[in-house]
């Protein structure tokens, strides 16, 4: 249903009967809340048709939709604006259309298919509260992708060789004594990123002791035992020193374990994984024919760059000296082989955090000096980051606010909180455990996603967690009110098996104002995948519980004697729990049946 497009056309035959002619130009917007009507024409762009100021083309075109057409009822103008009110025949239609389509949200497939990158992390540490946006993210561009008829791949590339890789071997290797996941009792990824902390520690204190003996800083943190020991370990896992190959398989394997649990409890998942230690010599390779063929040059240390300074950039190194690859490299060689992999994707989106704008506009263009003609299908899902109210993370201080403890804590937090609302009563204990973790990770997504992507956020888990307020939770619980609602009806044998909606004498306004945002809704999907941006369904999610719940607390439903009032309101409440629970589901959180 497109109620803009309808009325797009009658506002052409009015311009055509008016004034002789027409136009594609035609501006409607929701009508701001402080004046009547649903619809805004915007009129000063008709003017050069109408030859006539703004104020008086819009009379003249509500005048015509009133004469003309069934749907407008009344019109206001206000300056230069149409604002349009629909009769409520009108909107008994919309609802009933709404009713008989069980898919309402959800578009057919339009035959292309898209990548989506997301969570891509190191190995030498676990998920923080940075991953979760990027991962909650990477998830509902991609539920809402689809939802819009794209085949979508999610994939992720691991980030598993590197300077940063080694240090945590090397301080396992110094400090573990043979502690493994089993020996410790913790999660693989987190013993491996408690050892990444004590590199850190330690590299600092050899510093401080190598410059009390008179060295620069610079010459302390090259000559420290430590980093001599990650950088040796470095060179010889790039010459395959099975050895250390060895001990390298072995700790990934613990994070990897350790990822797939939080990721499981995230809700979150892959259709593929790419390894930069697979990758990597891919992008060598390309870089070397580049290199052959123009693309690139060679500076007199045997280094090779690109110059991009025509493109209001500078030169990028992507070979060093010795002929081994910097992070650019591993990138140019992961795009090539995901396109290689899945020949007809339109593109690929990377949800990485907006610290890396500028290495993304480099790659791109590097990949189209290349020769790729699908690089500028490439887009960069450029994210804030996201603070709290203690200050910023540093992980290599092991100052960040790990994921899992914090989706326990917030499962906790829902957990209290539901206790003392007295919200499980009836429920089992496997019934009550499901709940809390339901309200406690909507609330930890919703807040992370009602945010434009773009936007830094500051994370404050405790007004997350509320009932009230633009919270996951209020939603929730607006979904659990209407079902408790429904479930009543039907034990009271009032709600109607007819597949259409009797049509009540007048709706209340706020009736109206429900169906009015209800019918907005696949408008709201579609623009949240043009412009990959769950927020959009998060706003629009609070703004449909918000007026369902102006409606629930000022118009009787079950009371109502009439029984067509009856009829619509219990369809009413019944498409608003539908599209809730749809619009939540893109948003990759769950909706109960009761709370």
């Amino acid at each position: 249903m497109d109620i803009n497009a309808q009325l797009r056309s009658e506002i052409q035959k009015a311009l055509q009967y008016l004034f002789g002619t027409s136009t594609d130009d035609i501006q409607l917007q929701p009508t701001r809340p402080e004046f009547e009507g649903s619809h805004t024409l915007v009129c000063f762009p008709l003017t050069r048709i109408s030859k006539k100021s703004p104020e008086q083309t819009a009379q003249l075109i509500g005048e015509y939709l009133i004469s003309h057409t069934s749907q407008v009822k009344s019109y206001q103008t206000i300056k230069g604006f149409l604002n349009l009110t629909l009769s409520d025949n009108f909107w008994v239609g919309v609802l009933n259309e709404i009713h008989a389509k069980p898919g309402y949200g959800t578009f057919p497939s339009n035959g292309k298919e898209i990548m989506v990158e997301y969570s891509s992390p190191n190995t030498n540490k676990p998920l923080h509260l940075g991953h979760l946006r990027n991962n909650f993210l990477g998830w509902s561009v991609s539920e809402i992708l689809k939802a819009n008829g794209y085949r979508v791949h999610r994939v992720q590339i691991i980030n598993d060789r590197g300077i940063h890789i080694c240090k945590s071997m090397a301080a396992w290797k110094l400090y573990g004594n043979g502690e493994t996941p089993e020996s410790s009792g913790m999660k693989g990824d987190h013993l491996v990123g408690k050892y990444y902390v004590e590199f850190d520690r330690q590299h600092k204190k050899e510093i401080r002791d190598l410059m009390m003996q008179g060295l620069s800083q610079e010459e302390a943190e090259r000559q420290s035992p430590i980093m001599q020991l990650a950088v040796d370990m470095l060179r010889r896992w790039e010459a395959k020193d099975e050895e250390i190959l060895s001990l390298w398989r072995m700790m990934n394997s613990w994070v990897y374990e350790g990822f797939n649990a939080t990721y499981r409890r995230m809700g979150v998942e892959f259709d593929k994984l790419y390894y930069e230690s697979d990758t990597y010599l891919l992008g060598r390779e390309e870089v070397l024919k580049g290199l052959e063929r123009g693309v690139f040059f060679k500076k007199e240390d045997g280094s090779v760059w690109v110059d991009l300074t025509a493109e209001g950039l500078d030169q990028k190194v992507l070979l060093r000296s010795d002929g081994t690859s910097v992070y650019i490299t591993q990138d140019i060689g992961t795009a090539i082989l995901r396109f290689r992999d899945f020949p007809n994707i339109e593109g690929q989106i990377y949800t990485v955090g907006n610290e890396q704008e500028y290495h993304f506009k480099v790659l791109f263009l590097i990949l189209d000096k290349l020769g790729y003609a699908w690089a500028r299908k490439c887009y960069h899902l450029s994210y804030g980051m996201v603070d709290l109210p203690t200050g910023k993370m540093k992980s290599r201080e092991g100052t960040v606010v790990d994921a899992d403890d914090l989706m326990e804590d917030m499962v906790r937090d829902a957990e209290t909180l539901t206790r003392e609302l007295g919200k499980i009563e009836g429920l089992s204990d496997d019934e009550a455990k499901e709940l809390f973790e339901m309200i406690g990770l909507g609330a930890l997504k919703f807040f992370l996603l009602k945010v434009d992507p773009k936007k830094r956020m500051l994370f404050d888990p405790q007004e997350s967690i509320q009932l009230q307020g633009f919270t996951g939770p209020f939603i929730q619980y607006t979904h659990a009110r209407i079902r408790a609602l429904l479930r009543k009806a039907k034990q009271e044998g009032v709600m109607s098996q007819s597949a259409s909606i009797e049509n009540p004498a007048q709706l209340e306004p706020a009736e109206r104002q429900v169906v009015i945002v209800l019918s907005r809704y696949e408008e709201k999907v579609r623009e949240a995948a043009t412009v990959y941006s769950p927020a959009i369904l998060a706003n629009y999610a609070f703004e449909l519980a918000r007026e369902y719940n102006q409606f629930y607390q000022t118009v009787p439903v079950l009371t109502e004697p009439d029984r067509s009032r009856l009829q619509f309101r219990l369809a009413l409440s019944a498409a608003t729990a539908r599209v809730i629970r749809h619009a939540m589901s893109l948003l990759g959180i769950g909706v109960p049946e009761r709370m």
